[in-house]
């Protein structure tokens, strides 16, 4: 069985329109055309507090996550991203802002993901190896690998869907006129939100060991099927709480006195799958 650990979050956030979902205070409504002080002090605890936190955390295990990365916000806070990368954590693209993008054009949303990939570039010093946008157009995963492509890159993996516990090949849109022998494909490793840390804002009494007991019902139920993957998507600013933090780490010496479990980056868990089960063009895998 493989789990995937995801630090989800944009640091230092700060937009002329703060979304009722970005907080805790979830009787709010959006602020449009201003700040919202609140809000936008609870996501600086994620830069502050939650995220260093969690790294401790990390470090403790020996594990390493894959960090879904707003662009933006890492430029806001440069030193977290440098210590993603010196501990060891993998930097994935989630935008360039945390905005939806479903009614952009083809050039636009194109230019969106490539300033996405060059702002995170130039502060880990390498392209990022996947993505995760949650926010993008019905475009956004057939033009993900060729921007990418463009860049001189290779996407290695594409997270936007939530519909398998495994990864599974797909044909690239932009590769259809060519020969199957030129064809790379596009991995898909899916994403998971019901495992999502987001629930302590989303449900009213949500506590850290109903957290915790989700978690471990999730993982039994995939750990005893076998060669499953196991998503724990973590927001700084919600996980990274004291408490919430604790049921985390309860959770993770659960699973570290299990046989047989690797706890793996979303691009280490492509590689691998890429070695077992190569791609073919036309077949899903």
């Amino acid at each position: 069985m493989t789990t995937t650990n995801d630090l989800v979050e944009t640091l230092g956030f700060q937009s002329p329109c703060t979304r009722v979902s970005t907080s805790v205070q979830t009787n709010d409504k959006p602020h449009v055309g201003g700040r919202h002080l609140s809000a936008e002090s609870e996501y600086e605890y994620g830069s502050r507090a939650g995220g260093w936190r969690l790294l401790r955390l990390f470090k403790e295990f020996g594990w390493h996550w894959t960090t879904y990365a707003v662009a933006q916000a890492m430029q806001m806070n440069p030193t977290f991203a440098k210590a993603c990368v010196r501990e060891g954590h993998e930097i994935a693209a989630h935008g360039l802002r945390w905005l939806d993008i479903w009614d952009f054009g083809v050039e636009r949303e194109k230019e969106y993901i490539k300033q996405n990939v060059v702002i995170l570039k130039g502060l880990t010093g390498k392209m990022p190896l996947g993505a995760f946008y949650g926010r993008g157009s019905p475009n956004t995963r057939g033009l993900l690998p060729l921007v990418w492509e463009e860049m001189d890159g290779e996407m290695r993996w594409c997270s936007e869907a939530f519909n398998d516990d495994l990864p599974y090949w797909v044909d690239a849109p932009h590769e259809k006129g060519l020969r199957d022998a030129e064809k790379k494909g596009l991995l898909i490793v899916p994403y998971a939100y019901d495992t999502n840390d987001a629930k302590f804002h989303m449900s009213s009494g949500f506590t850290g060991f109903d957290y915790e007991d989700y978690l471990k019902s999730t993982f039994d139920m995939l750990y005893r099927e076998g060669g499953k993957m196991m998503n724990v998507p973590m927001h700084s600013r919600i996980l990274g709480k004291p408490a919430r933090a604790e049921a985390l780490r309860r959770f993770m010496q659960y699973v570290a006195e299990k046989e047989g479990v690797w706890v793996a980056t979303r691009g280490e868990i492509a590689e691998h799958f890429r070695k077992e089960f190569p791609y073919k063009p036309g077949h899903l895998c």
